[in-house]
Parts: structure tokens; sequence; C-alpha cells
């Protein structure tokens, strides 16, 4: 397995660091991560090492969990681990669009913080999670959805504390202080809404690359980016 240690890029002037984003990834529906690369680039105004988390590629050894609704349901809380315990790491759902310029999170003081979230206050409506999974509800639902991490305060979370442990015991950053949780502004993870402020759109109910979902109210943005995404694809490929 491949550590991904704190990425450097060396220019004629600096050496400048590369936020590392790990972004969770599906097989069934892997387009949505590449979109949302893709939104995440084009807004950056810092170099990014985007990696996604396929399950194939981690040795994630895990009983199947009935109720985890993605493959990377567990596997997010891998990225510590991935990066060898060291520097600032990035985890996104796939199902987000990126609207901002990630280095205003990369910006954020980490000193106090093990990790920094968007701090919802959610209760879902639906019964039924978009990959057909039923729906749950729980503490700090979503706050696991972002997470702008400090690695070397996240050693409690081993690759085998993530293969053993319950779903509520990660999701809800049990055994990590309350203190060492910081705040994400809000607009950077806003659940199925958006307006002139968001920075970043979660399609937490079903995105529009599911056809139940096709008319979702700001699958348009989605959509602009696909397109851009796949245009640019074709280009470098003709």
């Amino acid at each position: 397995m491949v550590v991904a240690r704190r990425s450097r890029v060396i220019t004629r002037r600096t050496e400048v660091d590369v936020l590392r984003i790990f972004i969770g990834w599906d097989s069934r529906f892997p387009e949505p991560a590449d979109v949302l690369a893709h939104s995440l680039r084009k807004h950056s105004s810092i170099p990014l090492d985007i990696r996604y988390l396929k399950l194939d590629e981690l040795g994630l050894n895990r009983t199947h969990d009935p109720l985890a609704s993605t493959e990377f349901t567990y596997s997010r809380f891998l990225v510590p681990h991935l990066c060898g315990f060291r520097g600032k790491a990035m985890f996104l759902d796939n199902d987000m669009l990126c609207l901002g310029d990630v280095k205003e999170l990369d910006d954020l003081d980490m000193t106090n913080f093990a990790l920094r979230v968007v701090k919802h206050e959610y209760s879902p409506v639906n019964t039924v999670k978009m990959y057909g999974c039923p729906q749950t509800s729980y503490p700090r639902k979503n706050w696991s959805s972002m997470m702008l991490m400090d690695c070397a305060k996240l050693k409690l979370w081993s690759k085998e504390v993530v293969e053993t442990q319950t779903g509520a015991y990660l999701h809800r950053f049990q055994d990590i202080d309350d203190a060492a949780i910081g705040e994400i502004p809000k607009t950077w993870n806003t659940l199925d809404w958006m307006d002139h402020t968001t920075k970043l759109i979660h399609y937490t109910n079903g995105g529009p690359w599911f056809d139940a979902y096709r008319d979702h109210p700001h699958a348009a943005v989605w959509v602009q980016a696909r397109d851009e995404m796949r245009s640019q694809q074709k280009k470098r490929s003709a």
C-alpha cells in the first residue's frame, strides 16, 4: 500500500505544499468522484493531490455492513493511516460539487484541532438512502462527510480500529475530545440546497447522476460541471 506523504511541488522560487484530498469512490457510480475532482481543481488556487478511496486498493478487512450505503462508509477513516499519520489531509464524499477555492480550508488553523467539520444539525426526511439502503438518524450525522484532518492527532484511527469498530464509534468521533473537533464554515457543506454563498453543495438525497433525481433543484450546476469535464477529457484524448 502506498502511503500518501505530504506532497510538495518544487517551483523556481520556493517549495509549495500540496493539499491532499481523498474522495470516497464507489464502483457502482464512479463518475461523481471524477466530477467532484474536476470542480475542486477548477476553483483551486493551490496545487492539489487528489486520490480516490477504492476498496480493492486499500486492503480493508471488514465484514459487510448492510447499513453501509457506500463503499467508502468506513474507508474514509483510513485517511490518517494512509498519510502515515503525518501532515494535513481532507476527505470528501463523492456526492459533492465544489464551487469555491479550497485554499480557504487549507488556510484554517489546525493548532488546537484533530479535525474540522461542518457541524450539521440534520434529521433526514427520506427513509431510504440514494443507494437503496435504509436511512438512519444519529448524532453528528453528516459530520464525517467532509473532514479536514491533522493526521498526527488521529492515531486512534488505526487500520485495526477502522476494521473492527462500529459505525457509531467512527462516525460520531467517539474518543476524540469535543474540544479537538473544530468547525468548517457551513457554506462548505450545504445539504441539498445552494445560494450565492455556497462553496460546496452536497447532494445527500440523491444527485442528478441517478435517473430518479435528474430533476433535483440544483441538478443543472452539477450537469454543467460534468459536461465541462467530459469535454476536457475528450479534447485530451483526441
